[in-house]
């Protein structure tokens, strides 16, 4: 029998990259999903690419998560289409690197509103359905929370405080009985991840192959991960088998965090 049977996923950036993957595996397992994020046409496709290969039901909506009328016109949607939540995962969010103190104040800005309230918002507004259903909650939350970096400040703020509001939700789960916890990836082939090793390249004049074979050498890898070593993760954490795992963050990043835990 499928885990998932029957549960209903959103998850939020889930036309691509991590998101995509851990929308994939829950429908693997059963799950029906619907996937919200900006761009109507990536959304569509990648609602097709997991039907036609799972077998599973999709559904999904496009709006401007940043906003709170783009978080509410989303949840709304998913109720409408699916009547109900039973897991969350919030995915969506790209923070920017980038030098202090020239970086603008702009991108900072940007970077929370998607990332960290976004993923509020989205929690506070489904957490009624995820009550009634004794749900799950996974935030992906950057590995750049804690090992912050001059290049990357946007994102190692803007993890940071949404690893602390998952470490505090979690406590607000305990009295609903609503699962908390988070995931914090390290290197992970996606679009973001190039467009990071990019903006380096940038700026110190060197070649993107050059900046990613540096970076798993700095940090000591056998690989670059993958979007589907976290979706594998987040399915494990969506599941009955870890409804003891609570409150908890788990570093995924093939050990390149030394020193933390």
């Amino acid at each position: 029998m499928k885990p998932f049977k029957d549960k209903i996923a959103f998850v939020s950036g889930g036309s691509k990259g991590i998101g995509y993957a851990c929308a994939f595996r829950l429908a693997e397992g059963g799950a029906r999903i619907f996937l919200s994020a900006s761009n109507e046409e990536r959304l569509k496709n990648a609602s097709r690419e997991i039907s036609r290969k799972t077998g599973g039901e999709t559904g999904f909506h496009a709006s401007d998560l940043r906003l709170l009328d783009g978080c509410i016109e989303a949840s709304e949607a998913l109720i409408q289409h699916f009547g109900g939540c039973d897991i969350l995962v919030n995915s969506a969010g790209a923070t920017r690197g980038g030098l202090f103190p020239e970086q603008p104040d702009e991108e900072m800005l940007d970077g929370f509103a998607l990332k960290f309230h976004a993923a509020v918002r989205l929690c506070r507004l489904l957490w009624p359905e995820l009550k009634k259903t004794k749900g799950y909650v996974v935030n992906i939350v950057g590995g750049a929370a804690r090992t912050p970096s001059c290049d990357f400040m946007v994102g190692s703020a803007v993890n940071a405080a949404l690893a602390n509001f998952t470490k505090a939700l979690a406590n607000q789960g305990l009295k609903d009985d609503v699962n908390v916890n988070w995931i914090s990836p390290g290197l992970t082939e996606t679009e973001r991840l190039q467009t990071l090793f990019q903006a380096r390249a940038d700026q110190q004049n060197r070649t993107v192959e050059e900046i990613r074979s540096e970076s798993v050498k700095v940090e000591g890898l056998r690989r670059i991960g993958k979007p589907e070593d976290v979706a594998e993760l987040a399915a494990f954490l969506c599941s009955s088998k870890a409804r003891h795992i609570h409150g908890t963050g788990i570093s995924l990043d093939g050990g390149g965090s030394k020193g933390y835990y």
